[in-house]
């Protein structure tokens, strides 16, 4: 046995005294979407609701016993790690500090006081998350305590490699492919090392959100680069820099088998679990089971593991994920029409609409106008080809409008 497959299940051993493992659950509405063995990986049920209580908790036990004076970790996170090491400073009764940026919602603030209770503090400092960083590791020198990164770390990546470990051994039967989401990169370098020494003959799949794509980004270089801009929507895996450590093991993998699905796509994936198998997941979390639908092909009569990641899903983000998601789906579109300012006008453009079209938004964007009148319109439907029908009929009317549904600039105005 290596020394690394030892301390994954040193590490996974410790942590029973703290959680059971997650389940692994086969699921019958993906089986049957996809025509294959569909299993996830219930990571979004752990106490903090994602895999990240893993690696803090291997990282605190490890740094307690080297040095039983230790009292004092420090973290810099927005969102998951926050929670976990919250949770894990009351387990091992020691004070952690969490430096957060001003910015993050209050519902994340409370959740990680609330893990933490008395044993946490948490500093708001920082706009951007790379000067809240700086203020937590000067803290962590100053005061002498542990600072605890989030994925570019041994001990943390042997912490979140043991939920490859409870996959392999919650399964009876062979896997043919696990997808793995990829942020920094601690989960996905930690399950890869296991699976290499474990099980060499099982598929991996790695998958990052378009507007995050640090792990692409690095196999194209040969090294870690820092992306010059990063799509935050995906926040628990808009990493602008994979982490040198994890990079170290994913070099070597198939850059083929390196994949990114598109922010709004994901939102699909949101919706349908929530309102079809009433299961809540993050961006992040659903980003597995969103690749599918690219590997749909390859995974046909085979058995797949996917690892939904997280499940700290703030509800009031449903608006925009289901306004993403028909957007996307093309159920959804907006447009700006030109409107000839006379009696009757509206009326006729009224009466283009189909019986399913539903009217979404309505405003006029210049009201001063003498002949014409420019209009914001949203326009829901039941399939994407009766809002095209709709533009065929506003065509032939002679009307004049700009779909501006996909047109970045425009839509961060109007919309």
């Amino acid at each position: 046995m290596s020394e690394f497959l030892n301390a994954v299940q040193n590490a996974q051993s410790e942590m029973r005294r703290l959680f059971p493992a997650t389940p692994l659950l086969r699921n019958d509405y993906l089986s049957g979407l996809y025509g294959a063995d569909i299993w996830l990986k219930r990571e979004d049920l752990s106490p903090v609701r994602s895999y990240k209580i893993r690696g803090a908790f291997n990282a605190m036990r490890k740094a307690l016993a080297a040095d039983r004076e230790q009292s004092l970790f420090v973290c810099a996170s927005a969102g998951n790690h926050a929670q976990g090491v919250a949770y894990n400073c009351r387990h091992f009764g020691v004070r952690g500090v969490i430096f957060m940026p001003v910015t993050t919602p209050r519902q994340k603030i409370g959740k990680t006081t609330a893990f933490g209770g008395d044993n946490v503090e948490v500093i708001l400092t920082g706009d951007y998350f790379d000067d809240t960083l700086a203020a937590a590791q000067a803290y962590a020198a100053e005061k002498g305590g542990r600072f605890l990164p989030p994925f570019d770390d041994t001990d943390v990546i042997e912490g979140q490699a043991s939920v490859g470990l409870e996959i392999l051994e919650g399964m009876t039967g062979a896997i043919d492919l696990v997808v793995l989401p990829v942020g920094g990169g601690g989960l996905s370098a930690g399950i890869t090392r296991l699976f290499q020494e474990r099980a060499p003959e099982t598929g991996l799949r790695y998958v990052e959100p378009a507007g995050g794509a640090s792990l692409t980004a690095a196999i194209a270089a040969g090294q870690p680069v820092t992306l010059p801009r990063v799509d935050n929507f995906v926040d628990g895996a808009a990493v602008a820099r994979i982490g040198s450590l994890n990079f170290e093991v994913l070099q070597h993998v198939d850059q083929h088998h390196v994949m990114t699905v598109p922010e709004d796509r994901i939102c699909l994936s949101i919706v349908d679990l929530l309102n079809i198998e009433g299961i809540v997941l993050e961006p992040a979390g659903a980003m597995s089971v969103n690749l599918l639908e690219d590997i749909r092909d390859e995974i046909a009569g085979k058995t797949v593991v996917c690892v939904t990641s997280g499940g700290n899903f703030d509800f009031e983000r449903l608006p925009e994920v289901k306004e993403r998601a028909l957007r996307y789906s093309g159920l959804k579109k907006y447009f700006v029409l030109r409107l000839p300012q006379r009696p009757g006008a509206l009326k006729e453009f009224l009466n283009l609409l189909g019986p399913d079209d539903d009217i979404a938004r309505f405003e006029y964007l210049k009201k001063s106008a003498r002949n014409f009148g420019s209009v914001l319109i949203g326009i829901e439907s039941k399939e994407t080809a009766a809002i095209d029908r709709l533009f065929a009929r506003m065509h032939d009317a002679g009307f004049v409008f700009q779909d501006i549904t996909d047109d970045e600039t425009l839509a961060a105005f109007l919309i």
